[in-house]
């Protein structure tokens, strides 16, 4: 018996053609589809920079790896696309670039050559980030803080009576707040101690070390200090801003020595006091000499604000270029879609370069002037960063100053700088190079 075969029409063949080339092109084209979301961080592709690390933290939180691509387009990252990433970056205005995986490992290979001085790091985790402030301060008051809420980065306020109870192991990265870690308060004396806020706090800090068993302010400061020390000693982060950065290493400095004039402390400094402080115990100076007239509003010959002649318009610092293959830890912490960063002023503007220890690495500087603005280092298991200035968008804020608008600067270079310094702890260890 035989079985009689049909063969479709010529219409029929066409559709049916058409249907296996339709499943082959999308069978093979699955590999190219889009699965990765680039973020742009140079000069003209993001409209939005600082933003652009609140989604990178943001995908971290949700426990998935991000790539920072080092010198590549401004410092771009590289983030495993969903739906719901791409509609945050719209959220938040986030500019963003859907790309293959074709794309992607083509960019990478780029980055992997060695001709290129470019790095592609694992970011593994959000960091988990306190902010070292007293209570009822005004966010505008400090710039992590304000930069912090602008990209949306969640963090924790802890203060003194946190530090002493040992509470910092609890964080991956802390901020010094605005602060002067030498019991003189912040050397407002001159111009303010008679005013309101002046006296009101003096006697807050006042009630505070003793509530915590200490005679003195300056020796609770020092107590906080030095558990801030063993912090970064310990395999932790810090980033300090203005004043919190020399008054710092000050207090190390003159542990065991009384450095209050009277009206700090209630009675006299020690004799000769300069030549009983050590500077063994300092993080990033030595060889500095501390102002002894009380009225004077500077610390000690670390600051070179009182003898820096720059003009405003001209005030502009430079991040040094390193190595992003073999330093990986400076170009991270550079990263920016400039090199030249405008200055701004605080207590603490910049530092003399010739009292910064030879370790400690300078990484923005203006050389004609001989000041730092923005130095590194290494303290036991731990990393330092410090960074002269109060706010990077408010050249020269004063007390009452209303507070940035980021969003009137959502592409600041100097508050890239600080947010740089956010994502570092999250970076995948390894052994350096050098």
């Amino acid at each position: 018996m035989k079985t009689n075969f049909t063969y479709p029409n010529t219409s029929t063949q066409v559709r049916l053609r058409a249907l296996l080339i339709g499943v082959l092109l999308f069978v093979f084209t699955i590999p190219a589809m889009a699965s990765y979301v680039l973020i742009p961080m140079d000069a003209d592709s993001q409209k939005e920079h600082l933003k652009a690390y609140g989604i990178t933290y943001w995908t971290l939180a949700k426990q998935q790896k991000v790539k920072w691509l080092l010198n590549y387009r401004g410092g771009s990252f590289l983030l495993p696309d969903t739906e719901e990433l791409q509609k945050e970056c719209k959220i938040r205005g986030v500019s963003f670039e859907v790309i293959s995986d074709a794309k992607a490992e083509s960019i990478l290979a780029e980055i992997e050559s060695p001709s290129q001085n470019m790095e592609a790091v694992v970011l593994e985790k959000a960091p988990k980030v306190a902010v070292y402030t007293p209570d009822g301060t005004a966010p505008w008051d400090d710039a992590v803080t304000m930069v912090l809420e602008y990209a949306e980065i969640p963090y924790t306020k802890i203060y003194d009576r946190e530090v002493l109870a040992d509470e910092l192991v609890l964080y991956d990265w802390l901020h010094l707040h605005h602060e002067d870690f030498t019991g003189q308060y912040g050397k407002f004396y001159g111009s303010y101690r008679a005013a309101p806020w002046y006296i009101k706090d003096k006697q807050d800090a006042e009630a505070l070390a003793a509530d915590l068993g200490y005679d003195k302010v300056s020796q609770e400061k020092l107590a906080v200090a030095n558990k801030i020390s063993d912090y970064v000693i310990g395999g932790g982060f810090m980033f300090a801003m203005c004043s919190a950065t020399d008054s710092f290493d000050i207090a190390l400095s003159a542990e065991g020595v009384d450095i209050c004039e009277p009206m700090f402390d209630g009675d006299a400094s020690d004799p000769n006091y300069q030549s009983r402080i050590s500077f063994e115990r300092t993080f990033a100076f030595q060889d500095f000499m501390l102002e002894k007239n009380p009225a004077r509003y500077e610390f000690s010959s670390i600051d070179t604000t009182p003898y820096r002649r720059v003009n405003a318009d001209s005030d502009y610092f430079s991040l040094k270029g390193f190595s992003a293959k073999w330093d990986p830890v400076p170009t991270m912490l550079c990263q920016n879609h400039t090199a030249l960063v405008k200055g701004f002023m605080g207590q603490t503007t910049a530092y003399n370069a010739e009292q910064i220890k030879p370790q400690v690495l300078v990484m923005g500087e203006n050389k004609a002037n001989g000041e730092a603005r923005y130095i590194h280092g290494v303290k036991g298991k731990g990393f330092f960063t410090f960074y002269g200035g109060h706010d990077p968008e408010d050249y020269q804020h004063r007390v009452g100053d209303p507070k940035t608008e980021l969003r009137l600067h959502p592409t600041s270079p100097g508050y890239r700088l600080i947010l740089n310094n956010i994502l570092f702890p999250a970076a995948k260890k390894k052994k350096q190079k050098t």
